[in-house]
């Protein structure tokens, strides 16, 4: 590993004056549970790593004037876990949080490194591989083992997003705020994220300098009348682990007509799955077993598996069924995906 300086600046100015003024040079310091694997995989070899933690502001969870719920970058999982606004209001955040690793890792990883923490694909991880993501000419993906990789979305790499939380917060409608040597900025989550088609060299809008500095979920996406939200995860194994695939589900009911939905997978795409094509079936009627199948299958109508992870396909459809019939209260769907 190269030696490398640390940098404690206190504000967001000096900090993102530091990355760009390094810029591949520099690394942000948050929880640091992903840039360690990057360290030690060597990945990355900055010359300066940033920390945020004496930077004001960038740590907690309020309730703003208009309703929003604010999540500085710098809270830990484990807080937003077990928050009471949180857990009451947004259960689907709360349940991913806590899907999140392990406790000794959520008591450290921070809302803003679960965002932005880089791909957990084993040819990018690998130091033997120099795939498209690193600059190499192949996504070793497409010749060689696939079983945890893209089933929408994907190509030219086919990497997925491994972020539990970003899922569970683009169901509930959640904005991200961004500072930077040109200012702040905000935008919709959904819209954080881009597609390897977009752009190979990183995952998300961020340019240089740029620093998530906070969450904020709107009121509209909290327990209003017949609002209710839920995030279902499959992994491999009962220990912590990344998902295979996930399913977040926020639906806005009267009575038993579903009025608003938004449905996102994770484990499937390189970025946070909008299954914008799902959300239409279900909006208008009853959320019952008949529209919950129709919303599974017009959600993975697109997917095109590789060579070993077509599994993906009826797994997801399972996890979507019963994260919709569960939310509506219907009876469970036993048809075989």
């Amino acid at each position: 590993m190269r030696r490398f300086a640390v940098a404690e600046p206190d504000s967001l100015e000096a900090a993102a004056g530091i990355l760009a003024r390094e810029g591949a040079e520099a690394r942000l310091l948050a929880g640091g549970i992903d840039l360690l694997g990057e360290l030690k995989d060597r990945l990355i070899s900055p010359r300066t790593l940033v920390n945020l933690k004496a930077v004001p502001g960038l740590e907690g969870i309020r309730s703003a004037a208009d309703g929003t719920l604010r999540v500085g970058a710098l809270t830990t999982l484990t807080a937003l876990a077990d928050h009471d606004r949180v857990r009451g209001e947004y259960p689907a955040i709360a349940q991913a949080a806590l899907s999140v690793g392990s406790p000794e890792i959520r008591n450290v990883g921070t809302v803003g490194g679960n965002l932005c923490q880089r791909p957990r694909c084993w040819y990018y991880r690998s130091a033997l591989h120099r795939c498209l993501k690193k600059g190499g000419d192949v996504c070793f993906t497409t010749t060689g083992e696939s079983r945890y990789h893209a089933i929408l979305g994907g190509g030219p790499s086919f990497i997925v997003h491994p972020s539990d939380l970003a899922p569970a917060l683009v169901a509930c409608d959640a904005r991200v705020a961004i500072a930077g040597p040109k200012g702040a900025r905000e935008l919709p989550l959904e819209r954080f994220y881009v597609l390897p088609s977009e752009r190979l060299d990183h995952e998300t809008v961020l340019v240089a300098g740029e620093i998530v500095t906070e969450v904020i979920v709107p009121p509209s996406a909290s327990s209003a009348a017949g609002r209710r939200s839920s995030f279902l995860k499959f992994k491999e194994r009962d220990s912590f682990d990344f998902a295979l695939v996930s399913v977040a589900v926020s639906l806005k009911m009267a009575g038993r007509s579903c009025a608003e939905a938004r449905l996102v997978l994770g484990g499937v795409a390189p970025v946070p799955w909008r299954a914008a094509e799902a959300e239409k079936e279900i909006v208008g009627g009853a959320v019952d077993a008949a529209a919950a199948g129709r919303a599974a299958a017009a959600a993975l109508k697109d997917a095109a598996p590789l060579a070993d992870n077509g599994y993906k396909v009826p797994l997801a459809k399972a996890l979507i069924r019963r994260a919709l019939l569960d939310l509506a209260g219907a009876p469970p769907d036993l048809t075989p995906s």
